[in-house]
């Protein structure tokens, strides 16, 4: 698959020098493209879909969880903490986590809770799926493996919790990768906001998992309705069903449905959020800015739901640049284009 790659830069000289225009896409603080090329590590060609696993998966308890976590790379390496998507899993990153770990970096890929291996430690825990409970296991996993620092990486619910653990703990965050832009939201922007017709149709799963129709539908048709989200969401992506049966475990989790159906409610205001997240929540609906390095991207063909880029710029106030992906990219964009991704890492690392 072609991963042709249109970058928006320009040199970041003072706020005041900085039309509308330059302000959308601004700020980057990777000089010019000719200075960038010059002195940034560049990593070898990545073939999109040539490693197939992590090898051995880990387990640490962290907070209300066993987290399921690939670990790659140098002990001592620049730790890198890589976060999926709903419904995706690891895989999304099995091509960038190599290759970061080749150029010398620790490379963290956990399972989100109700994926993969990743468990509850207690029955009695809510299966809850609000943002801040993903935030907060962040947090919890890499407080755990004694981590004070990290590059962040993510998409779809892990762009979601990167950009606030950049939001609200910039002291533990040396850069951001976020395809798809900022997307940090609250539940008044889901629930109280309606948008145009043609783009409420893209979230009809949000108003299927409403109802206990959905719930039981999701549970009865689990990986045919994973599928069928992948193929809308990525409309030019070339997938076979190895790639997909590498990942169809993940949804075998037995919080999977629980967990998925009360991140959709909760967005609505169909399902209470647990009242030690209600701080973290309150920031996070207040949209908060994020300061650190960012490298935002998007696919040409992300056939899911997603913002454009102009409108959240003005959420990163420090070193920023986006960056436009052609070549028939979707909405599982690590997986999809894992060159650009991981360079994108080492870049904003290095920023």
């Amino acid at each position: 698959m072609s991963e042709q790659i249109t970058v928006r830069r320009r040199q970041f000289v003072t706020t005041a020098a900085f039309g509308l225009a330059a302000g959308v896409f601004a700020r980057f603080g990777w000089a010019s493209a000719q200075a960038s090329e010059q002195t940034t590590q560049r990593i070898p060609a990545i073939v999109a879909g040539s490693h197939t696993t992590f090898g051995s998966i880990k387990q640490i308890n962290a907070g209300d969880l066993s987290v399921g976590y690939a670990d790659m790379g140098p002990a001592d390496g620049t730790p890198v903490l890589l976060l999926h998507g709903w419904p995706y899993d690891i895989h999304s990153f099995v091509d960038v986590a190599p290759a970061l770990a080749a150029a010398g970096y620790r490379v963290l890929v956990p399972y989100l809770r109700g994926y993969g291996t990743t468990r509850f430690l207690s029955d009695a825990t809510p299966r809850n799926g609000q943002q801040a409970a993903l935030v907060a296991d962040a947090i919890n996993f890499l407080d755990a493996l004694k981590i004070d620092k990290v590059i962040l990486g993510g998409f779809d619910w892990g762009g979601r919790t990167a950009c606030a653990l950049a939001a609200l703990w910039p002291e533990r965050c040396k850069g951001l990768v976020a395809a798809s832009g900022y997307t940090i939201a609250s539940q008044d922007d889901q629930a109280l906001k309606p948008i145009p017709p043609e783009k409420e149709r893209q979230w009809w799963y949000l108003f299927y998992f409403a109802t206990e129709r959905g719930r039981l539908g999701y549970g009865q048709y689990t990986r045919d309705f994973v599928r069928m989200t992948w193929e809308l969401a990525s409309p030019k992506w070339r997938l076979d069903d190895a790639t997909f049966e590498r990942s169809a475990p993940a949804f075998e989790n037995p919080d999977h449905v629980a967990v998925s159906v009360n991140s959709y409610r909760w967005r609505l205001k169909l399902a209470d959020g647990e009242a030690r997240y209600e701080a973290i929540e309150r920031k996070l609906a207040a949209h908060p800015t994020i300061s650190i390095p960012v490298i935002t991207l998007e696919g040409d063909a992300n056939g899911a739901l997603h913002p454009e880029p102009a409108s959240y710029a003005k959420y990163f106030t420090g070193r920023y640049e986006h960056r436009q992906l052609s070549g028939g990219i979707g909405h599982n964009l690590p997986q999809e284009a894992p060159q650009a991704f991981a360079q994108a890492v080492i870049d904003v690392g290095n920023a």
